[in-house]
C-alpha cells in the first residue's frame, strides 16, 4: 500500500492514509496513456470538415470544347477535378473520428497516470473541500497555501458536500473538478497537479483496481 500525507485545506497535515497499490502504485504503461489520451483527442474532433465532389458543384453542364480536332486535351465539364472552381478529388467528408479501446487497456491507461503523478509528487490528498459559502476567494486562498498555480484538477467523490467548492472554482481558469466516476486519462495527464479528497482517493484504489 502506498501511504500518503492527508492535508487540511490549510496545506497542515492532518494525518497519512493507505491508498491501493493496484491504482497508484503500478509501474506506468506509457504506451497505454498514449493510447487512452489519442483516442480521446479524436474522439472530440467534430469532424465537419466537407468538400464538393465534381457532382456537387454547380454549372459544368456543357462541354468545353468539341472532342476532336482542336490539339488540346479532351475535357467533358469545366468542373473536373483539374479545373479551377472544379469539385475536389478525394476530399474530405463529414465523419466521427472516434474509435474505442478494450476496457483492460483504458483502465491500465487510468492508473498508470495516477501512479505517475503520485510518484512525480504532482498529488495531493486534503480531507475534504467543503466550503459554507461560495467564495471564489476562499477556493484561491486554497491553492495558494499548496501553491497550485498552474493546472490543478480537484478529484472528489459523488457523495461528498462539494456544490459550493466548485461553484467557488468555476471562475478560476487553471482549475477544474471531476468526481472519482467521471475520472479520465487525458484530465490526468494534462493536469500538472492533482487534489484528491480523501473519500474520492480511497473510491479510486476501489473502482479502479
Amino acid at each position: 500500500m502506498s501511504t500518503v500525507t492527508v492535508y487540511s485545506l490549510e496545506a497542515k497535515e492532518v494525518k497519512t492514509i493507505e491508498l491501493a497499490d493496484e491504482v497508484f502504485g503500478i509501474t506506468p504503461n506509457q504506451q497505454a496513456i498514449f493510447d487512452a489520451v489519442v483516442m480521446q483527442q479524436a474522439s472530440l474532433r467534430q469532424g465537419t470538415h466537407s468538400t464538393k465532389t465534381r457532382a456537387e458543384v454547380s454549372g459544368g453542364g456543357k462541354k468545353p470544347w468539341r472532342q476532336k480536332g482542336t490539339g488540346r486535351a479532351r475535357q467533358g465539364s469545366t468542373r473536373a477535378t483539374q479545373w479551377v472552381g472544379g469539385g475536389i478529388a478525394f476530399g474530405p467528408k463529414p465523419r466521427s473520428y472516434s474509435y474505442k479501446l478494450n476496457r483492460k487497456v483504458r483502465r491500465l491507461a487510468l492508473r498508470s497516470a495516477l501512479s505517475e503523478k503520485l510518484a512525480a509528487a504532482n498529488m495531493v490528498v486534503v480531507e475534504n473541500v467543503k466550503f459554507d459559502a461560495i467564495k471564489t476567494k476562499e477556493f484561491v486562498k486554497v491553492m495558494n497555501a499548496f501553491e497550485l498555480e498552474t493546472k490543478t484538477l480537484f478529484v472528489v467523490d459523488v457523495e461528498e458536500d462539494f456544490d459550493n467548492a466548485f461553484l467557488s472554482m468555476r471562475n478560476i481558469p487553471n482549475a477544474m473538478m471531476l468526481t472519482v466516476d467521471g475520472l479520465n486519462t487525458f484530465d490526468i495527464v494534462n493536469a500538472d497537479k492533482i487534489v484528491f479528497t480523501e473519500a474520492a482517493a480511497v473510491k479510486a484504489g476501489e473502482v479502479w483496481a
